[in-house]
């Protein structure tokens, strides 16, 4: 019986990830026709130029891909810091704010891109940023992105303040010194200095 060559392709990619057209490329002698001819037949969804995947289905329908291969498979690399601003809402100083904001740290791509069904904001950052999310540099980016959020300066600095003893200081004060803008590193210097001079009670 004869093989068509999409088949063969398919046959080499996985329910439920992503793919790069130059990750096929051995795979077919004609991969661009036959990318085409599986997105054709639903058996791929095209989530953006060169950039494919293979949907997995669950009980519930069809599962949307991993954000972090979907980026990774954008950037070409996985050096970079995936998350949303509606991690702030876990550092327990009363935000209520929704963000429908996917932010991605890297150090090659800046702007909007719709990837499949999502949009991301890619933000290439000059002052780098760590391979893990913690809670402590999710407040120092909080405060980087403080006149972007809907929210009230003063009062959010005000709790910021108030809720400090929360948090591993010194590792605050580290990774502002590192990622923090000069405001930001200003802010907490302050605090650290007050904290200091102010004996216990």
């Amino acid at each position: 019986m004869h093989t068509y060559t999409y088949e063969n392709l398919q046959s080499h990619m996985r329910a439920g990830h992503v793919y790069r057209r130059d990750m096929l490329l051995s795979f077919s002698s004609a991969v661009d026709r036959d990318l085409d001819v599986l997105v054709k037949k639903g058996e791929l969804k095209k989530l953006s130029s060169g950039i494919y995947y293979k949907p997995a289905v669950s009980p519930f329908g069809v599962l949307p891909p991993d954000d972090k291969e979907l980026v990774s498979c954008f950037l070409r690399d996985d050096q970079f810091l995936l998350y949303s601003w509606n991690q702030y809402n876990s550092l327990g100083l009363g935000l209520t704010q929704l963000y429908n904001r996917v932010v991605v740290l890297n150090n090659k791509r800046h702007g909007l891109f719709k990837l499949g069904n999502k949009e991301f904001e890619f933000r290439r950052s000059h002052r780098g940023f760590p391979k893990k999310l913690t809670l402590e540099f999710l407040l120092v980016d909080l405060l980087n992105n403080m006149n972007e959020l809907a929210e009230d300066t003063s009062s959010l600095l005000g709790r910021v303040q108030k809720n400090m003893a929360h948090f591993d200081q010194p590792k605050v004060l580290s990774i502002a010194k590192k990622y923090g803008k000069v405001a930001t590193k200003k802010f907490f210097k302050a605090m650290s200095t007050h904290a200091i001079s102010t004996p216990a009670s």
